[in-house]
């Protein structure tokens, strides 16, 4: 690394930088050179050592001219770790981090990741001219790869001089740097990683497949751009080039992901289950994580029409729904009344693994008392039982209520009598839905004794419930009109206590 770039480092205006004609006139004006403290150093990063940490204090404290000779003056002998770190935090001073760099090597040669992270650091801070003083070294000493490239493209990316990470490409040959399809996808890469140049990216390709064929990755990278970018059209265009240039790959389940993404965040939800059944035609399925993200935005929707054929393709592969998503699901297809579809996922969840829970079980049994399916409810509510997950209290309360609606008092019985020997609480709403059913039914003994019972164990009994009671015994004459007065003594005794 010689003076003269050095005194570029130094003054930032003498670096001129690759002049090539824009492969895009459009593109915005490049972001100003970044400005000091952007970046991490060893004031604030964690686990500094204490030897790079003096060094680093040399380096921002000690004047220009006097660099060198406060870091002999250290006695601090520069390891190749040491060097490493030391430039790592050097990032805010490029200037003094290129005199480090000079008094290291001093004696001995740099390896090769240190080199780069030099030319890494050069780039991220705009100092194009002395970055390839720093390759043309690295390429006198056989220290250049695809790595010390990927760096440049990515720093002319970032810097939005796509025409120099291009033409870098187009040079590195030059180097001895081959250009493969690796570093075709790494110039991609950098470029589809800022704001909306995926056409850019696009454009570049273009320009070289007739020379370097694309692979799997190099597709996966542009759909990743178009799905930032939620460009729905363009996606579609490069999934089809795709197919046709590298064909169906199991293994390419990034590109596969951004391109479902990209036509679900853009509403094509027709679109996406066809392309899904496709996929499943040839094997090849996206990953859990768009599962996942897209069942979850299908729930909130309420929208089971699509969500069904999705989940179909999904557990037809090798993917495994988890609890979450099964709970999900199945209460998605409750809140649309597809009551047998949510006890055939609930009865297919222990063959994948994800065993129900008391959610699970309450949200089919929630939706077969609201749609007032009395059998059902019953033999529901045993099963439940059977597997050590029961209702919950205000699903029992319901459930009574709703099973005296439809005639079936005894099944009602049933799940009061269980409600009451476990306590399943809250049991007030239970024994309030249990009183206003009995006195529906004209089963004034029975209230009786039931109201009895509930007050003397200070179970509440709501006022709404006592005014229902009174309007049916009073309606039954004197006897009837007799053993409400004594249930309201009590009753009234206790809601002033």
């Amino acid at each position: 690394m010689n003076r003269n770039m050095e005194a570029v480092v130094e003054n930032p205006a003498r670096s001129r930088g690759l002049k090539y004609a824009s492969i895009n006139p459009n593109k915005p004006q490049p972001p100003p050179i970044p400005k000091p403290n952007q970046f991490p150093s060893h004031l604030d990063a964690p686990n500094v050592s204490s030897t790079a940490r003096a060094l680093c204090d040399i380096l921002t404290r000690a004047s220009p001219h006097d660099i060198e000779t406060a870091l002999s003056s250290s006695g601090i002998v520069p390891e190749d770790d040491l060097i490493e770190e030391v430039l790592k935090l050097s990032y805010n001073y490029p200037s003094s981090a290129v005199k480090f760099f000079r008094w290291a090597g001093r004696g001995k040669k740099h390896p090769a990741h240190t080199w780069n992270l030099m030319v890494d650091l050069l780039g991220k801070n705009q100092l194009f001219e002395p970055m390839w003083d720093a390759i043309r070294s690295m390429k006198q000493e056989e220290k250049l790869s695809l790595s010390t490239f990927a760096s440049v493209f990515q720093s002319y990316s970032t810097a939005g001089r796509f025409n120099e990470a291009v033409m870098s490409f187009d040079v590195m040959d030059r180097y001895g740097v081959k250009q493969d399809v690796v570093a075709v996808n790494s110039l991609l890469s950098a470029i589809c990683s800022e704001d909306n140049q995926t056409s850019v990216g696009l454009e570049f390709l273009e320009g070289i497949k007739a020379k370097v064929s694309p692979d799997s990755d190099t597709f996966a990278i542009l759909l990743e751009g178009w799905q930032r970018e939620g460009n729905a059209a363009k996606a579609k265009i490069t999934f089809g080039d795709m197919v046709a240039l590298v064909g169906w790959n199991n293994g390419n389940v990034a590109a596969y992901d951004a391109f479902l993404m990209t036509l679900f965040r853009a509403d094509l939800m027709d679109d996406v289950v066809r392309f899904l059944q496709v996929m499943k035609d040839h094997d090849c399925f996206p990953g859990l994580k768009f599962f996942t993200n897209a069942l979850d935005a299908l729930v909130k929707r309420n929208d089971a029409h699509h969500a069904v054929p999705m989940w179909d393709v999904m557990v037809s592969g090798e993917l495994v729904p988890n609890l979450i998503m099964y709970n999900a699901m199945i209460g998605l297809l409750c809140n649309n009344v597809a009551i047998d579809h949510a006890i055939r996922l609930l009865d297919e969840m222990a063959f994948h693994g994800a065993f129900p829970d008391s959610l699970t079980y309450n949200m089919i049994f929630e939706c077969l008392v609201k749609n007032k399916k009395a059998r059902e409810t019953e033999s529901f509510f045993f099963e439940m039982i059977k597997n050590e997950w029961p209702p919950t209290g205000p699903n029992c309360a319901a459930a009574i209520e709703m099973l005296f609606d439809c005639d079936d008092p005894e099944a009602a019985h049933e799940i009061w009598n269980y409600v009451d020997e476990n306590h399943v609480k809250p049991l007030d709403e239970s024994a309030n839905a249990m009183l206003v059913g009995l006195c529906n039914l004209s089963r004034f003994a029975e209230v009786k004794r039931l109201a009895e019972d509930v007050l003397y164990r200070r179970i509440k009994v709501y006022e709404s419930t006592m005014t229902l009671l009174k309007d049916a015994f009073y309606k039954e004459g004197r006897s009837a009109r007799d053993r409400y007065d004594s249930l309201y003594r009590k009753w009234k005794a206790q809601v002033q206590l």
